[in-house]
């Protein structure tokens, strides 16, 4: 049963996202009704958009659209490719966004810029999208978009206001926008956005562990069976008030999850020992899952030895979006009083294991300290197995920064060893590593 201070907070919640909702829809009449956008002239899109013998875009079904037609509209260059998984999740993510905007009146429309193989691809991917694409044969109109709007990776897209004359004007990350804030987003001005993220600051500040993982219908993780029983058990989320809590979300057909699972638990298996003798409250884990169905969900959490959202629980996806969730795993610490300490948890994790708890920035930074006392002692230059050239030690103040290590595959920061060659890097941990197993091989082949 949820008590009353819960049902409280969740009748707030509830009120606030409604006034939200409603803030949207005026802002999406106030465009419509009053014509609040200000004409881009035909000139300045032909300029983008047209070439010497084309003054047209192409529709989903091959027919032509004047470019003109676009005169005062938002517009969205969608920069992607059919041959990209990424893109082609972050398309259908968009297709749903445009309709939803599109069925509310809203001036907003799509140009797609190809990277497709050929053809043939373009037109398959094309028809499934409900937005116009300049067409696949015009290669320099899309090498000249490519150009002005320094696209260094897909998916990408970039919103052109009506009034965009300026380039500071033009937002580039229309990625991330949509997956932070869907629909809520439009119309992309700088306006819009400040709103939005004076809204996140707010919730971020008013959060709970109660507000965060309960709704509704529940108030209660899912936690492994007791001896002689059977079924899961429920466990409350007011258990957890007054304990370090990490989100981790992942899911069982991830091959990064596979990898970084097996540390996780041993961590946290550490950090509650370490608890324990102190005296201290523990240290949970909460798993959030993406597995695909069920029975995923079911044996990929048999494996864990901490607690669970029940799969498909509609605050996954809350969770996700107010933590800016894009790619698992991800770990995400809240402190006792369910306020965000980092969601750099798995960097935490990877570079100072069970010695990063709490997480916290005052930890963080006597940790960064110890290591470059550490520093010191370390080679300049080493040899590792797994790579041809010499590798020299750098921080992030002559040459390093936040890195994939290339021996473990996690992430590092820092001080690392890297090939001033190719840019290969690897934690100073991992060489340390390879060269007591190589030492170890070479005394069992002498013996």
């Amino acid at each position: 049963m949820i008590e009353a201070g819960t049902v409280f907070v969740l009748k707030e919640r509830e009120r606030r996202e409604k006034e939200s909702d409603e803030e949207m829809k005026d802002d999406f009449q106030a465009l419509v009704l009053n014509g609040d956008s200000q004409q881009l002239s035909s000139s300045r899109f032909s300029s983008l958009l047209a070439s010497k013998d084309r003054d047209y875009l192409l529709s989903p079904t091959g027919a032509q659209v004047k470019i003109c037609d676009l005169d005062g509209k938002i517009i969205g260059l969608y920069f992607g490719a059919n041959w990209y998984p990424p893109c082609q999740n972050f398309t259908q993510a968009l297709i749903g966004i445009y309709e939803q905007l599109k069925s509310c009146g809203c001036n907003f429309e799509i140009v797609y810029v190809s990277s497709d193989e050929d053809a043939d691809a373009f037109n398959n991917y094309h028809a499934c999208m409900r937005w116009l694409a300049i067409p696949f044969s015009d290669l320099e109109t899309k090498k000249a978009l490519n150009r002005k709007f320094d696209v260094e990776g897909i998916p990408c897209l970039v919103i052109l206001q009506p009034n965009d004359n300026k380039d500071d004007e033009t937002l580039r990350d229309g990625v991330e926008l949509i997956h932070r804030y869907g629909v809520r987003a439009f119309p992309f001005t700088k306006e819009r956005l400040q709103r939005l993220h004076e809204e996140e600051r707010e919730k971020h500040e008013k959060q709970t562990l109660t507000s965060l993982l309960t709704n509704h219908d529940k108030d209660y993780l899912l936690g492994h069976p007791r001896p002689k029983q059977i079924s899961l058990v429920q466990v409350p989320v007011a258990s957890l008030i007054g304990k370090t809590v990490g989100l981790y979300f992942s899911a069982q057909w991830c091959h990064p999850c596979a990898t970084f699972a097996p540390k996780l638990m041993s961590i946290y298996q550490k950090i509650n020992q370490m608890l324990v003798e102190k005296g201290d409250e523990g240290f949970e884990v909460v798993f959030v899952s993406s597995d695909r169905d069920q029975d995923s969900f079911d044996s990929y959490f048999d494996t864990m030895p901490w607690l669970a959202l029940p799969f498909g629980d509609p605050t996954v996806k809350d969770l996700a979006k107010h933590f800016d969730v894009n790619a698992i795993p991800c770990l995400v610490i809240l402190g006792p009083d369910g306020k965000t300490v980092t969601r750099q948890g798995r960097n935490l994790i990877n570079l100072y294991k069970e010695n990063a708890y709490p997480f916290t920035d005052a930890k963080v930074e006597m940790l960064e300290k110890q290591m470059d006392e550490e520093a010191k002692s370390l080679p300049r230059q080493v040899c590792h197995s797994r790579h041809r050239h010499e590798l020299t030690l750098v921080s992030e103040g002559n040459g390093g920064g936040p890195f994939i290590c290339c021996d473990c595959d996690e992430q590092g920061s820092g001080w690392a060893y890297q090939c001033l060659e190719c840019g290969y890097e690897v934690h100073p941990k991992c060489v340390a590593v390879g060269a007591a197993a190589a030492a170890d091989r070479a005394s069992s082949d002498n013996s």
